[in-house]
């Protein structure tokens, strides 16, 4: 079963210095419907100004994941970390048994824009720690590649929860199968351009929730799409 979630259906603020649209419940936004799916408990699609961005705060048992698509984000915490990244990179941050930090645009002239998702931990009660990894963004073409991985192996983000995110890019006319093993769930975004997931077609920052679905089928006749897909347990 698969169940599209149109762009536009999504809570979206306007603040000034930050714009969101935010797939799941979140702040000042409650929907008992819309509460996450499965362990995913936030999707946030946020733009920063130039210079402001969100101060110090404390979380605890979250495990966050922030991809980075345009422009530069400042990471720092209480643990001594501190990293800038940018798209072409991910940051993994566990709060645990809980971490302060704060994000913000390190540009003064130019937007961050970046995906910020929560996920719920394997464990409660693990030590809060951050990490930042790299991809390349040639190796997405036309192939589901991992950024994010239980095992933080090859050139993936480690996390503590039996999950994958993987991001790609397809070509037009190109089609990309992935299998699904029995009982997962999953989740699609597409980022840029238009993709047809099996027989939903979805445009830029569509969704879909997919459960009891083994078999996965991307296609697109557009110049380029930028897909987030997340494997769920």
């Amino acid at each position: 079963m698969i169940k599209h979630f149109p762009a536009h259906e999504r809570n979206s603020v306007d603040m000034g210095w930050l714009r969101s649209a935010r797939s799941f419940s979140f702040g000042d936004y409650f929907d008992q419907d819309n509460y996450g799916f499965g362990i995913m408990r936030v999707l946030n699609d946020d733009v920063v100004a130039p210079g402001k961005g969100f101060g110090a705060h404390p979380h605890s048992d979250m495990e966050i994941v922030t991809i980075p698509l345009a422009g530069r984000l400042k990471h720092e915490d209480n643990l001594g970390n501190a990293a800038v990244t940018a798209a072409g990179q991910v940051q993994r941050m566990t709060a645990g048994t809980g971490i302060i930090h704060a994000e913000y645009n390190d540009s003064d002239t130019e937007e961050v824009s970046f995906l910020q998702l929560w996920f719920m931990p394997g464990e409660k009660g693990l030590a809060p720690s951050y990490e930042t990894a790299s991809y390349d963004p040639d190796k997405l073409t036309n192939a589901l590649v991992p950024i994010v991985t239980p095992d933080g192996a090859g050139e993936t983000a480690s996390i503590h929860q039996d999950m994958k995110i993987y991001l790609t890019r397809l070509e037009p006319g190109k089609k990309l199968y992935h299998h699904q093993p029995a009982g997962r769930r999953a989740f699609a975004m597409v980022l840029e351009g238009s993709v047809k997931l099996n027989h939903t077609q979805m445009g830029p920052k569509d969704s879909v929730r997919a459960e009891f679905e083994p078999e996965f089928l991307f296609r697109t006749e557009s110049e380029s799409a930028f897909v987030l897909f997340i494997d769920l347990p």
